[in-house]
């Protein structure tokens, strides 16, 4: 039998790594199981924080992501000032441009302004010349994912989190309604309270509709001199495909969307789908030199909303399926959980993003 903790979490991503910040800050000893920390979603993703560019629907989702942006900055600080390592994190703005054929409505909304063709070229030179508007969303923002994997494991290990990686959960053990156990690869594993944070394979372990969506993405170098490496201004996030510049002058790019399980590589039909998409928004980019290429594993459900809060046991829960907003949701999802585990209550109701939700099965094949 492995030592016990307080609380074992289950997926070492950045809901998981966050949540066990945000619980060893309030004095609660915990546990961290991953089969791979380079697996999660983090490490693959761009890293928008983009609750308005996503045009998300008004109601508890885009709610939840509103909040989770006014916690960013906060939130980042304090990582930076525990670790002395930078997030990345960029309030740079979204920039959404658009075609003829994507104009649809063009009704000013809260946090979004309209820019017509001479005011969008005026806010990023160089897109392309099919660009006739766009929205421009100031609120927005985005932080370098691969740095804030990097500063959450720190983190964790500067609070006192036991760290476990190579650590495969094969199953659960019950007595009654509550779990008595995790089994895995390297034996059992006990706690007083469990939180699933496996993302795209938390279906694995429990029969909740979450499944992968896979996401290609790329990265360029951009040109520039050493005063001036990164020519991008705000992220892009077009109709096609977004265009994310670092201030070190990399640029991501990304990302598809495709339903084909865990199925592992890049393809030459997802590459070029993107460069295609790219270089019509932002032309300058096809001179830029090619650095990388990878996929990851969006966790998604069939509303495209997370599973929060309670499970069938009494004693384990969950969050996962935060699809293309788990960077953006971490803080407030850590801020969540912790309360629900520390108080019994959570400052925002989790009812919209309970698992119960899919209990009557019309969404499980939406």
């Amino acid at each position: 039998m492995n030592s016990s903790s307080e609380v074992l979490i289950i997926g070492g991503g950045a809901i998981g790594l966050a949540t066990a910040i945000e619980l060893a800050g309030q004095g609660v000893q915990v546990t961290v199981l991953s089969r791979n920390f380079q697996e999660a979603a983090l490490q693959a993703a761009a890293g928008m924080l983009a609750p308005q560019a996503e045009g998300l629907a008004p109601g508890p989702m885009l709610d939840l992501c509103l909040q989770s942006r006014r916690l960013y900055f906060d939130w980042t600080t304090r990582l930076t000032t525990l670790t002395g390592l930078e997030t990345g994190y960029w309030p740079c703005g979204i920039l959404a441009p658009r075609y003829a054929q994507d104009l649809g409505s063009m009704q000013q909304g809260q946090g979004r302004e309209w820019c017509d063709r001479t005011s969008i070229h005026h806010h990023q030179p160089d897109l392309s010349a099919e660009v006739i508007g766009g929205w421009w969303f100031p609120e927005d923002a985005q932080v370098n994912n691969q740095q804030l994997a990097q500063v959450l494991q720190q983190a964790a290990h500067q609070l006192g989190v036991n760290l476990q990686e190579g650590v495969t959960v094969e199953s659960f053990s019950r007595q009654g309604n509550c779990l008595d156990q995790v089994n895995t690869n390297l034996g059992p594993w006990q706690a007083q309270t469990y939180l699933l944070c496996t993302g795209a394979w938390a279906g694995e372990l429990l029969p909740i509709p979450v499944i992968p969506r896979k996401g290609q993405l790329f990265a360029v170098q951009a040109k520039g001199s050493p005063d001036h490496l990164q020519p991008l201004r705000h992220v892009l996030f077009g109709s096609e495909v977004y265009i994310v510049p670092r201030q070190t002058g990399r640029i991501v790019v990304g990302a598809t969307n495709e339903q084909v399980g865990f199925a592992p590589h890049n393809t030459p039909a997802g590459l070029q789908s993107l460069f295609t998409a790219a270089m019509r928004l932002y032309p300058p980019l096809q001179e830029f030199q090619l650095e990388s290429y990878w996929w990851g594993f969006r966790p998604t459900t069939p509303d495209e909303l997370p599973i929060l809060g309670e499970s069938p046991y009494d004693n384990l829960l969950l969050a996962t399926g935060h699809y293309r907003n788990g960077i953006l949701l971490a803080p407030v999802t850590a801020q969540l959980i912790t309360q629900l585990i520390v108080t019994g209550e959570s400052e925002l109701p989790l009812t919209p993003f309970s698992w119960q939700r899919f209990l009557d099965g019309r969404l499980v094949g939406k």
